[in-house]
């Protein structure tokens, strides 16, 4: 059975990385691998080094032209070049089933080759929802185009079921962060410091911004507010990510690199820490602050604080130990305050993440291997019964 990943950032790798390594290995499955989007951007920082560095074989790497232009025109000539490019890519390795993961533009344009030439899709981390993005159309819309369905949470599935899928190929399995995480061997300080050539210090906060890309929104505003917040904790070490390939992104990595030049004694910036490192660091610092969505579905597994700002994760389903905050700068100074507090730290051991505690991949693989090989046939819609 051809099985094909394909993968546009370092999020969705990120989070595929664990299932993609047990499918290599079965000695029945036939693993093939594309790889598209920002991993191939300089400006993103080229993550597909980290994918070959993991010993994965990559079939097909297709460029889209992301990097320097990031405006909403640019983003739509994307989307037609990954249904031209990655269409001719199928066409040639012709899998019996694609793997895609997410909510992303160029995972929608993916779904939508693999849709019309035939191909059954296993969509990830479908039925959920988010606000302040224009992602959840994408998702949804992935998730019609798709055939098996492998959800985070109960709530998730019951979505996917109101969309009319077929309740038998619907699958809880859990987060699969969570799951990385559980198989990950992290970094001690010592190792991780060297590693990011930093140093840190008793209170550290990693910053993880995306700017909200619905009509009407204002990413350059809302992350200034962030930043002038943090610029009264002097006491405290700010690591920034930079920016995943969303419209308008760009001008929140100058504001980043405007801010660390300023403050280089507390601050400091990654285009992208890698996997490892980036897992290693949520471990040690006390909390992340912005509005990824690793701060909801994975930094509770660490019982530390996320401080998650604006719309763009709304209607998520979160823990105790998120915090939810409009992008103000006195909120967001005050509940940097409230997660350095001794009563705060004493209600997070209690805290649980509600995407389960991990062996998303092993339970996929196990989905995966009762499908044996499927065969594309015409879906059919579901109506609820009320």
């Amino acid at each position: 059975m051809k099985i094909c990943f394909i993968t546009g950032s370092r999020a969705d790798y990120g989070l595929l990385s664990s299932l993609m390594k047990i499918v290599k290995k079965e000695k029945n499955f036939n693993f093939q691998l594309i790889v598209t989007g920002s991993h191939l951007s300089k400006e993103h920082g080229h993550t597909y080094k980290e994918i070959i560095k993991d010993k994965f074989k990559v079939n097909f790497f297709v460029n889209i032209g992301i990097g320097k232009k990031d405006k909403p025109l640019n983003i739509c000539n994307s989307v037609s070049e990954v249904v031209k490019k990655i269409s001719k890519n199928l066409d040639i390795l012709k899998p019996d089933l694609i793997v895609l993961l997410g909510d992303r533009y160029e995972i929608f344009a993916s779904s939508i080759a693999a849709y019309i030439l035939q191909i059954p899709i296993c969509h990830i981390h479908g039925g959920e929802l988010t606000r302040g993005s224009i992602d959840d159309s994408f998702r949804h819309s992935i998730t019609k185009m798709s055939n098996i369905h492998l959800v985070a949470t109960k709530s998730y599935a019951k979505r996917i079921k109101q969309l009319g899928e077929n309740p038998k190929n619907i699958f809880v399995v859990g987060g699969f962060g969570v799951d990385l995480i559980k198989r990950t061997k992290l970094l001690n300080k010592q190792k991780l410091e060297k590693n990011l050539g930093l140093k840190f210090k008793k209170k550290n906060i990693l910053v993880t911004y995306h700017p909200e890309t619905i009509k009407g929104s204002n990413p350059k505003k809302d992350f200034s507010e962030i930043l002038k917040a943090i610029k009264s904790f002097k006491d405290v070490y700010f690591i920034f990510t930079k920016v995943n390939a969303d419209a308008n992104g760009l001008i929140i990595n100058k504001m980043i690199d405007n801010f660390v030049k300023k403050n280089k004694s507390r601050c400091s910036s990654f285009i992208s820490m890698g996997q490892l490192n980036y897992l290693s660091t949520i471990q040690i610092v006390d909390g992340v602050l912005g509005n990824s969505s690793s701060g909801v579905m994975e930094v509770p597994t660490f019982k530390k604080a996320t401080i998650n700002v604006g719309l763009r994760q709304t209607d998520r389903i979160k823990g105790q130990s998120v915090i939810n905050i409009d992008a103000n700068s006195l909120q967001i100074t005050k509940t940097l305050k409230k997660i350095f507090s001794k009563n705060f730290n004493k209600s997070l051991i209690t805290a649980k993440n509600p995407y389960g505690n991990g062996g998303a991949s092993k339970e996929s693989l196990r989905i995966f291997k009762n499908l044996k090989k499927i065969k594309y046939k015409q879906k059919k819609f579901f109506d609820i019964k009320y």
